[in-house]
C-alpha cells in the first residue's frame, strides 16, 4: 500500500504543502502545555485530513505502508488540540494532549534517550 493519491483535504491547505518524494510532510509532535517535544512521524494528504477532522493524530508509517492512529493499539492516544504549517510548507506541527508515551519504546518522548554532545557557544 501506497500513501493515497487523493483524499478530503481543504484544497486550500493541500495547495501550500510541499511534499516529499513519497508524497509525505513531515510532522513535529509537541505537548500543547508543556511544549514538550514528542516525536516526529510523516502525514500525506490523507492523514492530515484524518487528524484535522478527527481530532486524534493520525500517520502514515514508512515501515507499515500503512495509515495508523496513535494510541489505537497502545492507548497511549494523542488528542490533537492545534495544527500548523510551517512558513514553507514542508513541515507541520501538531499540538497534542499525550496520554502515556510518545515513543514506540516506551519512554514519554523519542528525543530522551540518546542526547548528543556539542559545543556551545
Amino acid at each position: 500500500m501506497a500513501p493515497r493519491d487523493s483524499s478530503d483535504l481543504d484544497p486550500a491547505v493541500a495547495t501550500r504543502l510541499k511534499r516529499d518524494a513519497a508524497g509525505l510532510v513531515a510532522a513535529v509532535v509537541q505537548q500543547y502545555d508543556s511544549g514538550e517535544v514528542l516525536m516526529v512521524g510523516w502525514m500525506d494528504d490523507e492523514a492530515l485530513h484524518r487528524t484535522l477532522t478527527t481530532g486524534r493524530a493520525t500517520y502514515w508509517s514508512r515501515s507499515r505502508r500503512e495509515y495508523w492512529v496513535k494510541g489505537a493499539t497502545s492507548g497511549h492516544a494523542q488528542f490533537v488540540k492545534s495544527v500548523a504549517l510551517d512558513c514553507d510548507g514542508d513541515a507541520l506541527l501538531v499540538k497534542v494532549d499525550q496520554v502515556g508515551a510518545a515513543c514506540h519504546t516506551g519512554d514519554r518522548t523519542c528525543f530522551d534517550a540518546d542526547e548528543l554532545n556539542v559545543v556551545t557557544a
